[in-house]
């Protein structure tokens, strides 16, 4: 190929980035849509997540252990920042999070279920990746209609803070088909141990819990059908 035929060919390159406002990597993840259900609500603001700490991984790997009773104290909205940017945060311009999803697809929503959470009301609040925030969505401690959806496990209902991991399926398999299932499964769990890693780090006690009837779970935390919960995890101090 001569000057001119590579010429012509970087012009149709160009071509192409200038149609498509620019090359964006294909990896680039798209921020899902509010599901069906959710109204846009004004956010509070979580402070940042800090980046380093006194623990090591390997220490937080060697303490890590299922912890069901807390202390009847309340968690701060730093500690609650920390946990949730664990489960999901942003950590790259792009909006690649802390955990691994297939695609860049991320199905997952995470929610707050609030009792004794400092400088916020008790509630139902759902977690925005993008501005690192909480959207309130049921008013109102509902963590007894948790624990009994939870087949009555006392952790769900003592717990300050219980965390809620939900998918929407569609995201994921509307791409991988079926297969897809099983990639939202894997993001849930590596969530799930980030938010366990970082309890530790955090000097707090937590626990995963998979035992629920799901339809309760939606009906406790005001969720569309759109959403599966998979994971409950109560939060607290040792």
């Amino acid at each position: 190929m001569g000057w001119t035929g590579g010429y012509g060919l970087w012009a149709l390159v160009i071509l192409a980035c200038a149609t498509l406002a620019g090359c964006v990597p294909v990896a680039s993840p798209t921020p899902p849509a509010t599901p069906a259900g959710h109204k846009q609500a004004s956010l509070i603001p979580l402070p940042s997540p800090r980046l380093k700490s006194e623990i090591s991984l390997e220490e937080a790997l060697l303490r890590r252990r299922s912890v069901r009773s807390y202390q009847a104290q309340p968690l701060t909205l730093a500690e609650v920042s920390q946990l949730f940017w664990a489960a999901q945060g942003i950590t790259d311009p792009r909006g690649f999070r802390t955990a691994p999803s297939a695609g860049a697809l991320y199905p997952l929503e995470v929610y707050l279920v609030a009792g004794q959470v400092e400088g916020i009301e008790s509630g139902v609040y759902r977690y925005r990746p993008a501005s690192h925030g909480l959207e309130a969505v049921v008013a109102g401690d509902k963590r007894l209609a948790l624990y009994q959806a939870a087949l009555f496990q006392e952790a769900v209902r003592t717990a300050p803070a219980v965390i809620v991991l939900t998918a929407v399926y569609s995201r994921t398999t509307g791409k991988y088909g079926e297969r897809g299932i099983r990639y939202v499964h894997m993001e849930a769990g590596h969530a799930g141990q980030n938010i366990l890693l970082q309890a530790v780090a955090l000097d707090l006690g937590a626990v995963v819990i998979g035992a629920f009837y799901d339809e309760q779970v939606r009906q406790a935390l005001g969720i569309p059908a759109a959403e599966q919960p998979l994971y409950i995890v109560p939060v607290g101090r040792r």
